[in-house]
């Protein structure tokens, strides 16, 4: 008989995912490893809307009334500070978990936007030092490629307490993934699984970060700024202890960011979504008085001009993307459907990056996958789609009346759920409720 003719039903609690992951993990007796994101449906910037100029304010026009969107970093303490054209900058990814001509097509889309590009794990690598103009280093607790040499090298240093996919966790990478050039920059041995420390060995809280601050900033010659970045998860004090330690700018990842490879476990359960990591973040930054001179950087989810404006109006001085800039040169596309489904999933859907096997040559090792990336294309269409964000960042702070997208506030926001309007404090639309504030 047919499921129609008995009404079977679903269940919520165990439906079919539920069970395949139940019978994958009896069956194997290992936890599942992925990479992208968290999949599960959460609150989101999707959730505000914003409350565009009329009567009671006037909106700029569009092709005549300029709208201001540059950034500068670290203006207080570099000798050298990051000075970025647009508020969207590419998050760090290593050479390990990507190919070099996808290292190499991050550096030349964020150049030619006028921004900055990231390191990741695992050092610098040539390639995107040669055609990033403003490269952030990341100082990670693994150490993975580390040297002054190229500290000195960088244009800003970035210190990892903290992931969004995976706040309290290490980083992975696969063996089949650390090929002899990789294992050389990490100083591993080649093609064996790796775990990446989950905290700095040399310190255990705020006053040695203050102390790490201090070194790193000597070692540069106090010629650049210092960034921490934090997974969202008490984002309150993480950005507290950030600015007492003295750093320039705090980069908050909200769970929706995404990773190379971790426990599934991790990315679906560890974390607070981006939309309340914001305004925690900038509390924190009030309460201070550094709202604004130290730069908060909201990472986690962002997708389009939309995001990158609501992000600014809750309180960011720019944002940084990593899933999506890697849809954009080319990850996930639908010309290599059928590889992917041989890989047992499809455009779209493909999340075992971990496997460097990536169709696209972006998540991989392997030379004659990797070859078919070109970073010249792949490059060219990261620009292009900065541009876009940039460009509709700007339609919606025109829209509020804002000759500048930092003069975009929270009063120009309202939400459409309870839980939107009392994570990002902001009133529910149609109504000056914001729910938990008498």
């Amino acid at each position: 008989m047919s499921n129609q003719q008995w009404n079977l039903r679903e269940s919520y609690t165990y439906d079919r995912n539920v069970i395949a992951e139940i019978r994958r993990a009896a069956n194997t007796g290992i936890y599942r490893i992925r990479g992208w994101g968290a999949k599960r449906e959460l609150p989101t910037l999707d959730d505000l809307v914003f409350l565009g100029a009329s009567m009671s304010r006037y909106p700029l026009e569009g092709y005549r009334e300029a709208c201001g969107t540059d950034v500068v970093i670290g203006a207080e303490n570099a000798e050298r500070p990051v000075k970025l054209d647009i508020p969207i900058t590419i998050a760090g990814m290593s050479f390990g978990s990507l190919s070099a001509q996808a290292k190499e097509a991050l550096g030349r889309g964020a150049n030619a936007a006028g921004t900055s590009t990231t390191t990741g794990d695992g050092g610098m690598t040539s390639e995107e030092r040669e055609h990033s103009a403003t490269l952030v280093y990341q100082y990670l607790p693994s150490r993975y490629g580390m040297n002054p040499d190229d500290l000195r090298k960088a244009d800003a240093i970035e210190i990892v307490v903290g992931q969004g996919a995976k706040p309290g966790g290490g980083g992975m990478l696969m063996g089949q993934k650390i090929t002899e050039r990789v294992a050389q920059m990490r100083t591993l041995p080649e093609g064996i699984d790796q775990r990446s420390a989950c905290r700095h060995p040399d310190w255990t809280g705020p006053d040695d970060l203050e102390i790490k601050i201090i070194e790193l900033r000597e070692i540069v010659d106090w010629q650049v700024p210092v960034y921490v970045k934090v997974g969202a998860a008490r984002p309150y004090y993480d950005t507290a202890l950030a600015v007492k330690a003295g750093a320039d700018a705090v980069v908050v990842d909200g769970m929706q960011g995404g990773t190379a490879a971790t426990q599934d476990v991790f990315i679906e359960h560890v974390g607070i979504p981006t939309i309340a990591a914001i305004p925690e973040a900038v509390r924190a930054l009030k309460e201070l008085g550094a709202h604004r001179r130290v730069k908060l950087i909201a990472a986690g989810g962002i997708r389009s001009g939309a995001d990158v404006a609501k992000a600014l109006a809750l309180g960011a001085d720019a944002v940084s993307i990593g899933t999506a800039a890697l849809i954009a040169i080319g990850d996930n596309d639908p010309a290599y459907e059928d590889e992917y489904q041989q890989l047992g999933s499809s455009a779209g859907y493909w999340d075992d990056f971990q496997g460097g096997m990536d169709p696209a040559g972006i998540t991989t090792q392997d030379p004659e996958l990797s070859a078919r990336l070109d970073p010249v294309i792949g490059g060219r269409r990261l620009a292009n789609y900065l541009q876009v964000l940039a460009l509709e960042t700007q339609t919606l702070a025109r829209a509020c009346g804002k000759s500048h997208v930092h003069n975009l506030e929270p009063q120009d926001l309202a939400a459409l759920t309870v839980e939107a309007a009392a994570m990002a404090n902001v009133p529910l639309a149609g109504t000056s409720w914001i729910p938990g504030q008498s």
